[in-house]
């Protein structure tokens, strides 16, 4: 049996040192939570039946110390009266001031049996809750290594998902719609077809023909402005530029306005300005008739309290399509709380920018297959008006696909994403 310490600064990563260190086998002897971090105690070879033999032999050959001889008892020695009266006068005192005597005396001595108590509780729960870490830890490579045992094909899927980048509650759902009996050629190509048929987009043309007013929302840095003259400059080649009018309503950002503005002379295209729901009701009334108007609005993150004025600037405005832009780019938590802010706006569709600055495009498709947004464009650069395409969900899934060539996930990741939702299946 070979036994070694392994400390690392949290229980995952102490766990994944001995699993590539020691292997699958091996045995968790002990754990302690140490200022550094999480200490493991771990064995390879071992044998429980051995050890106990060793420790009944151990205790066995332990002979037992002899016993002292009783001490003869002492008598205590008579209490004079005078120390007797002086006892009862203090009993009769304690009794009459019994809060005096605990504050002066117990308070004291119990506080550091308090202070010790709530050490050894904070420690202990602890120590309780990483060994539920390593327990849900173990237990998920236990139920993913079943898994590809039983399923290898379907286990395969969930690897090549991870790899795009796809989030585990989306890739468990596109499992679950795979066939029952599949094959190899299919467990590589289905995927992919699964998860572009996941995808919705909404089949708006570039240019649009359909005339109306829409409303580009999302977080700050999304790119909303740059698209709103990408479709402003479609729109107009289109329509001509007498059919086009743009609103702000970004009055937040230093120079937000003045670069729809700079836009707005380009084209040839006016800019008007909406500061409330009623200004922004009677500029709508102004431009009735115009074949395409476009909203540029503030970007405001979920967390900001100038979102819910933001909405309710939106919220009166009516016969107006609001479109969420999100950032290809953008971290997979950051995405879907973006969506979860604005659903109240009812979009009814999304935009993804920054296609081009994203390493992968796995945290877009999960946002957006997630919350079911159909996708009007997308677009890859800063040029306007070329730089943006209406949405297509195979070309999106194929670029997804070849952005990543690297190796597979490894076990240990497949295992926290996918264990525990194996194991309670």
């Amino acid at each position: 049996m070979k036994i070694k310490r392994f400390v690392a600064p949290d229980m995952r990563q102490a766990m994944r040192e001995v699993r590539e260190e020691q292997g699958p086998e091996a045995v968790i002897l002990s754990t302690r939570r140490l200022d550094e971090g999480i200490e493991l105690i771990a064995a390879i070879d071992y044998d429980e039946a051995l050890v106990r033999e060793a420790a009944r032999h151990g205790a066995s050959h332990d002979a037992p110390a002899p016993m002292p001889a009783a001490a003869e008892p002492t008598v205590a020695p008579p209490v004079p009266p005078e120390l007797r009266a002086a006892q009862r006068d203090l009993a009769t005192r304690l009794s009459r001031a019994p809060a005096v005597a605990a504050s002066a005396s117990e308070v004291p001595a119990i506080r550091p049996l308090m202070e010790r108590a709530a050490q050894d509780t904070t420690q202990m729960r602890a120590e309780l809750g990483s060994l539920r870490e390593m327990l849900e830890m173990q237990l998920s490579s236990l139920a993913w290594n079943d898994m590809e045992r039983r399923q290898p094909l379907r286990a395969r899927v969930l690897r090549e998902m991870t790899r795009l980048g796809i989030e585990p509650d989306v890739a468990r759902a596109l499992v679950a719609g795979l066939p029952d009996q599949i094959n190899a050629e299919q467990a590589r190509y289905l995927p992919l077809g699964m998860l572009s048929r996941s995808v919705v987009v909404s089949g708006r043309g570039l240019p649009s023909d359909e005339p109306g007013v829409t409303a580009l929302v999302g977080p700050t840095g999304v790119g909303k402005t740059t698209t709103i003259a990408k479709l402003a400059a479609r729109a107009v080649m289109r329509h001509g530029a007498d059919q086009v009018a743009l609103v702000s309503t970004d009055h937040y950002r230093i120079g937000a306005a003045a670069q729809l503005e700079h836009y707005g002379r380009l084209l040839g295209v006016r800019v008007y300005p909406a500061y409330d729901a009623d200004s922004l009701r009677k500029v709508l009334e102004m431009l009735h008739g115009r074949h395409t108007v476009l909203i540029d609005t503030a970007g405001v993150a979920a967390s900001d309290p100038r979102l819910a004025q933001q909405m309710a600037i939106l919220a009166d405005a009516s016969a107006l399509r609001a479109c969420l832009v999100l950032a290809a780019n953008a971290q997979a938590q950051a995405l879907d709380a973006a969506v979860s802010a604005y659903l109240p706006l009812k979009p009814r569709a999304c935009i993804l920018t920054k296609l081009d600055e994203a390493p992968n495009l796995g945290g877009a498709l999960s946002a957006v297959i997630r919350h079911r947004l159909p996708l009007d464009y997308t677009t890859d650069g800063q040029r306007v008006p070329e730089d943006i395409a209406t949405a297509d969900a195979r070309v999106l899934v194929c670029r997804a696909a070849q952005s990543l060539k690297g190796q597979l996930p490894d076990d240990s990741l497949m295992a926290e994403r996918f264990g525990l939702a194996a194991a309670c299946a």
